[in-house]
């Protein structure tokens, strides 16, 4: 087997550490969304002054087609100018899809070194560039995408990006946000030669299904590599307790799982789009995310 997840053994058996989860098959219909969103989410209609916004001086940064098991998958893709390689960093999305929050964060990333990558991982689940209300993103995307599946097509945007992007195959990590801070604890718990995760205000709880069958706090005593854990304290749906019981539960298990905690922040604090939005703390954060993976071989 190969280290980056996409012998078909491994898919047949399962993915990593995440025992039970074994990729579906693909639906027949293919991708629902063959290009990314154009702008932000329709479903946040009270975008902000204070978006930041990352020009793509010095970088090689745009919309990509990811060999994916069932055809061309979109994904964004920044990194510098330059023969490589660069450490790569998957990002993984929000629930609203990769618009231009998502597509700015791999610019930010490019900009100090990292080429960046981030899939569409629920293009064939739902359109998300017409979805305006976010119940129904998460009832008719969310919840009938497979762990199995998201994981898998992040192995193959890894692959990808090592092959055609000359991305460092020694230095891989991975970021997420909301949702997809939800997937970077389960991804850390999938691939092994991962170096770092960050996740961004992940939900550690939630329902357990046929297609996602552990939460994030399942995963903790599983993790293969060291997480850093960015939280808000008024985040109303997350509490801190519950992240602070994975973290102890991980580093009993001998993981590596640092916690931070933005006392006023709220969920989405990161998402300079959104009301939600808290520039120190996102700044802060920032700094510690990038500060993590650098430390920990990925930079």
């Amino acid at each position: 087997m190969d280290d980056h997840g996409t012998d078909k053994d491994q898919r047949s058996k399962g993915l990593g550490g995440l025992d039970g989860l074994v990729v579906p098959p693909f639906s027949r219909r293919g991708f629902v969304m063959t290009s990314l969103i154009a702008g932000f989410t329709l479903a946040e209609a009270n975008a902000q002054a204070q978006v930041v916004t990352t020009d793509s001086a010095g970088l090689v940064a745009g919309e990509v087609k990811i060999p994916a098991a069932d055809g061309p998958m979109p994904g964004y893709r920044a990194m510098p100018e330059g023969a490589g390689p660069f450490p790569l960093i998957l990002v993984i999305e929000e629930i609203f899809g990769v618009h231009e929050y998502i597509k700015d964060v791999c610019r930010r990333l490019a900009k100090v070194g990292y080429c960046a990558v981030a899939p569409e991982l629920y293009a064939r689940q739902g359109d998300l560039s017409k979805m305006t209300h976010v119940k129904a993103i998460v009832r008719d995307v969310i919840l009938k995408t497979p762990d199995a599946q998201w994981i898998a097509d992040l192995d193959a945007a890894s692959s990808w990006a090592i092959a055609d992007s000359k991305a460092d195959a020694g230095r891989i990590g991975t970021m997420g946000w909301c949702r997809g801070g939800r997937g970077a604890w389960l991804y850390a718990a999938h691939r092994r030669d991962l170096k770092a995760a960050v996740a961004w205000y992940g939900p550690l709880g939630g329902d357990r299904t046929e297609l996602q069958p552990k939460t994030a706090g399942d995963v903790a005593t599983d993790l293969h590599a060291p997480l850093l854990a960015i939280y808000g304290g008024a985040d109303t749906g997350i509490p801190v307790a519950s992240v602070e019981d994975a973290r102890d539960r991980a580093n009993a298990a001998g993981r590596s799982v640092e916690l931070v905690v933005f006392p006023e922040a709220p969920h989405g604090f990161h998402a300079d789009y959104r009301p939600s939005y808290r520039k120190d703390s996102a700044e802060q954060g920032w700094a510690r995310a990038l500060a993590f993976l650098k430390s920990h071989g990925v930079g």
